[in-house]
């Protein structure tokens, strides 16, 4: 589980997949999101 650092709105995500710093997230409040690795640095989420 992740989050956005600058979308906390979006609420937790559920990384789907990672494919050449391509990654895929699920998120709770704004659904798949397709995010750039080499540009956000998402936040991981332990113990939810």
């Amino acid at each position: 589980m992740v989050r956005h650092p600058t979308q906390p709105d979006w609420g937790l995500g559920q990384v789907q997949s990672n494919i050449g710093g391509r990654i895929t997230v699920n998120f709770e409040h704004a659904g798949k999101v397709v995010i750039d690795g080499r540009h956000v640095d998402l936040l991981p989420v332990f113990g939810q």
